[in-house]
């Protein structure tokens, strides 16, 4: 394995646990959304649904040595939540309010939110940790020469 696969599985967590961080953020932004753009019901919490993808190893004895490819990450599909439902609140003042009194909110839960974002800014942390010392490695291999 190079350096610069080893660094590109590093960048590649990191750019998947950035984009959980920004929904994440987005979710929380928009707890009390009851109309969306488009006047269609109350925001949707959205969910990142990621995957391994094959990294192309350098020599083909590498590969084999290990007898699997080497996986980096990738963000399939950004979805809405469709399986919690919406929390309703009984307001009928509100401008959004339906015929009984009661306001769709979004299917937001703050607690989840939160422990999405820390357990994304760890894996951030691991693999910007990752792809530090993979860097430190490659800056000391070039120095053995000296």
């Amino acid at each position: 394995m190079s350096f610069l696969q080893g660094l590109e599985i590093a960048a590649s967590g990191l750019r998947a646990q950035r984009l959980r961080m920004n929904v994440a953020s987005s979710n929380m932004a928009n707890i009390d959304t009851t109309r969306t753009a488009n006047g269609q019901g109350a925001y949707r919490r959205k969910q990142v649904s990621l995957s391994t993808t094959e990294m192309q190893a350098s020599t083909q004895a590498f590969n084999n040595s290990l007898n699997q490819a080497l996986r980096g990450v990738k963000v399939d599909e950004i979805t809405d939540d469709n399986q919690t439902p919406m929390r309703m609140e009984f307001d009928p003042g509100h401008p959004d309010a339906n015929a009984d009194g009661y306001v769709e909110k979004p299917n937001v839960n703050m607690l989840e939110e939160v422990v999405d974002m820390m357990t994304s800014s760890r894996s951030f942390e691991a693999n910007a940790t990752a792809f530090d010392t993979l860097k430190k490695m490659a800056q000391r291999a070039l120095q053995i020469g000296e």
